[in-house]
């Protein structure tokens, strides 16, 4: 069986022309060809800006460009049409598709109302700050572009628990609206992290919990999706996703997969949402990102042994999800922590090449981000193909030195020439005695990473010894991985 390889298929910069969707049918097949098997594809719905919005601004769930709301009918990436033909052009020739499901705030409503509520500490939302009062605020979504196609239901404040601007009072803030609670079981930073942005949907609301269910069930029915990337879990009730998985699977047919964010880098978080959820999606491996971070800004001082240490590929392999950044962490966005660009191969080995995980490659990191003239990183595309054709078999580590750490991968009899060693070292160049097995006894390896490097050749026991750059990585593989490396990467 192949490796699974998820992209997240875009970045913040996107152009918007709404010519996005044409562009994925445009490279399915090359990006098919490298080793990508799952695409990540972003939100598809209409946003409170229009053919300008990433899709994080959730406006109508149900308008897929289809509709003339928030002043254009396709939205950033395209109308529904041309979404729906990219997503059959993946799926035609073996691509998985996740959609992205952002169910936690809305925004750009159409109408204001007047509610009373209190406002909170940003600090500590369980403080409340003055008195009850009247405030006025955008949360009626009637959808008037749309009108009632595909569902009738609108939106009012109370399928809500909060947001953040007073409109008569022209006011930021936290307001909780008067007789809501926030969630009880969300994330902990701020006493209380329901509320991130937006209005807040309100996941003790049976209307609203039926409301979301219903749209998730006709979009499976509409789109067809493989499964989900799921945003910003920790801002809603643990339980909420669970059960709504629980009932789209059981809609379905399918047993179908989910990733969801828990934006957090402790460990304990993440491994306490996945008991809570018992194990009904995977979660993105944020502690490894962090991992990866701050080994490549510590001056060669991270020690390396502990770059897996607490995080989801070590503690909860089966339900991680491994990247290196994504549209959150790229520069100029909310979560900005880009891993250094010499840093990054070395990230890219880790998550591509090792057997624990699916690897998530992100668009930005593929392609380049033009918008800030950060280039695509060097040999990833050789990175993922090779994680499609060679990384397989036993694995074997090596992280016992605090800079100079590896693996092997001693391939296996189903991928014809797999097996490759990995080396790499955030501080000096070095070397490593490891062990490929005797299989490869007499054949040389080279440097698939550099191809001026001269090969090394593996022992009648079936070890070698394998050299590495300061500051990089080397991925050693056979003659014949090394031709076929040459011919087809660029």
């Amino acid at each position: 069986m192949e490796n699974k390889t998820m992209m997240q298929y875009f970045e913040w910069y996107l152009p918007g022309n709404g010519l996005f969707w044409d562009r994925c049918i445009a490279q399915a097949e090359k990006i098919k060809e490298n080793g990508i098997n799952m695409i990540w594809l972003p939100p598809a719905y209409k946003g409170a800006t229009g053919i300008n919005s990433v899709g994080y601004d959730v406006y109508d769930t149900y308008d897929l460009g289809e509709f003339d709301q928030r002043g254009s009918v396709p939205t950033k990436y395209g109308t529904r049409e041309q979404y729906l033909k990219a997503v059959k052009k993946f799926q035609d020739i073996g691509i998985e598709v996740y959609a992205d499901v952002v169910l936690n705030h809305m925004t750009g409503a159409d109408e204001v109302e007047e509610v009373y509520a209190v406002e909170n500490n940003p600090e500590n939302r369980e403080e409340e700050i003055g008195e009850k009062t009247k405030r006025t605020v955008w949360t009626k979504f009637t959808f008037p572009g749309r009108n009632g196609k595909y569902s009738d239901f609108t939106w009012d404040h109370t399928n809500f628990n909060g947001t953040d601007w007073d409109e008569a009072g022209k006011q930021y803030g936290i307001f909780l609206f008067d007789g809501k609670a926030w969630n009880n079981e969300t994330d902990d930073e701020f006493a209380n992290f329901d509320y991130l942005m937006g209005t807040d949907l309100d996941m003790e609301n049976p209307e609203t919990v039926k409301a979301v269910t219903d749209w998730g069930k006709w979009y499976l029915d509409t789109v067809n999706p493989n499964g989900f990337r799921i945003d910003a879990v920790k801002h809603i009730r643990f339980e909420f996703y669970r059960d709504w998985l629980k009932e789209l699977r059981d809609h379905s047919g399918k047993d179908f997969f989910a990733v969801g964010e828990y934006w957090s880098s402790e460990i304990d978080k993440l491994t306490h949402y996945l008991d809570v959820v018992e194990n009904s999606m995977s979660l993105f491996d944020v502690p490894l990102h962090f991992s990866f971070q701050d080994a490549a800004t510590s001056n060669g001082q991270y020690d390396m042994r502990k770059l897996l240490e607490n995080t989801l590929l070590s503690e909860r392999p089966e339900n991680a999800v491994t990247f290196v950044d994504n549209h959150d962490t790229q520069p100029g966005q909310s979560l900005f922590s880009f891993i250094p660009s010499w840093f990054k191969p070395i990230a890219y080995s880790i998550i591509l090449l090792r057997n624990e995980g699916i690897p998530c490659v992100f668009y930005g990191d593929y392609y380049g981000i033009p918008n800030d003239n950060i280039p695509a990183v060097p040999s990833l595309k050789k990175l993922v193909y090779l994680r499609k054709k060679y990384a397989y078999g036993e694995q074997e580590d090596y992280f016992d030195d605090d800079s100079v750490v590896g693996f092997v991968r001693k391939g296996d009899d189903e991928h014809e020439n797999s097996g490759l060693a990995v080396l790499m070292t955030n501080a000096e160049c070095g070397s490593k005695v490891m062990n490929m097995g005797e299989k490869f006894a007499g054949q040389k390896f080279y440097n698939a990473m550099d191809l001026t490097y001269q090969p090394v050749t593996v022992e009648d026991d079936g070890t070698a010894e394998f050299y590495v750059d300061g500051g990089s990585v080397s991925v050693w593989v056979n003659e014949e991985v090394y031709r076929d490396i040459c011919l087809n990467i660029e």
